[in-house]
């Protein structure tokens, strides 16, 4: 089928809850009018108000259920209506559910999806426009993955949904509908932890993720460089392997975010290029994102994010030295 963002992480939804009864979802309007984008649209009819269930507009409230019901038995998908307000419920995550697995050496596990709207580019206030994935990926315990197409939205999905272990799951809300892609009608997995390379080349490594890859994709093809674009996919764990592999090979690398520079995903893949690749490689390292500042208002929001502009020259830059 061809379908968009929406429709992949929805089928995602309906085929989990179909293979498995103990998948539930929970989160603010998610049933009747099925959440504020549309993912859950259609599930409560499908499923009832038992697996599909509307919750109080309480975001701490929504991830400690969460974390009870996966303690219990079940593998629930909690939504948060964007990122902004899951801060709300931060304690419940780092506290618990990131630590319940250390906590009991390994004899209770916390199976559970956190699913939420993430980054900007749509004329949305600050609270609807956070890229919050280096939060959830520095305390350890939490997975955190981001797909950048509806391809990798199901397969990411699924995969998550057959996991023991809590999975932060973000999802880019620019690219919701921006695009559709044809994607297998029945189940499939997308692995957790392994980056996607999305082209090969030579001269230069791109490292992204989110609603950067596309417009990464599109710079590369008009100033025709031979480039390595790889699609992180999943922020944590990182996959390193590949990453270090293609800084050897083309010695240039660029890491490209949405996100804040300061303390940013890119900064820990820099380091890791830095620690293990540092002599292969001909010029520094750079990183292309957003300013160290609070995300501003809608307005301001394309002099904010990085764009093809900031990113094709940090290519002629690196390229020159």
């Amino acid at each position: 089928m061809k379908t968009n963002m929406v429709g992949a992480i929805n089928n995602a939804l309906d085929l989990a809850m179909a293979e498995n009864p103990d998948v539930v979802l929970l989160g603010e309007d998610i049933g009747k009018d099925g959440g504020v984008f549309r993912v859950t649209d259609g599930l409560q009819a499908k499923y009832g108000e038992g697996r599909v269930m509307d919750t109080p507009l309480a975001e701490s409230v929504i991830l400690g259920s969460s974390i009870g019901m996966a303690m219990s038995g079940l593998h629930p998908v909690a939504e948060i209506q964007f990122a902004g307000f899951m801060f709300m419920g931060f304690g419940q995550l780092i506290n618990h559910a990131a630590r319940y697995r250390s906590r009991t050496r390994s004899s209770r596990t916390v199976p559970m999806v956190v699913r939420t709207p993430v980054s900007g580019g749509v004329r949305t206030l600050e609270h609807h426009s956070d890229s919050p994935e280096t939060y959830y990926s520095h305390i350890g315990g939490l997975i955190v993955v981001e797909p950048a197409t509806p391809y990798d939205a199901k397969g990411l999905m699924i995969k998550a949904l057959h996991m023991q272990d809590p999975v932060v799951f973000l999802e880019p809300t620019k690219l919701y509908r921006l695009f559709k892609q044809e994607i297998p009608d029945e189940m499939y997995e997308v692995e957790i932890g392994k980056a996607n390379v999305v082209s090969e080349g030579s001269d230069l490594s791109i490292i992204t993720y989110g609603t950067m890859l596309n417009i990464v994709k599109d710079v590369v093809e008009k100033k025709k460089v031979s480039a390595d674009v790889i699609d992180l996919r999943t922020i944590n764990p990182l996959d390193e392997k590949t990453i270090i592999e293609s800084a050897k090979k083309t010695g240039r690398v660029i890491i490209v975010h949405e996100a804040s520079l300061s303390f940013g995903a890119g900064a820990e893949v820099a380091a890791r290029i830095a620690e293990k690749a540092i002599f292969e490689l001909n010029a520094p390292i750079m990183r292309v994102a957003s300013a160290s500042l609070p995300y501003p208002y809608p307005g301001y929001e394309n002099f904010y994010i990085p764009n093809a502009l900031k990113i094709s020259k940090a290519i002629d830059k690196i390229m020159s030295e």
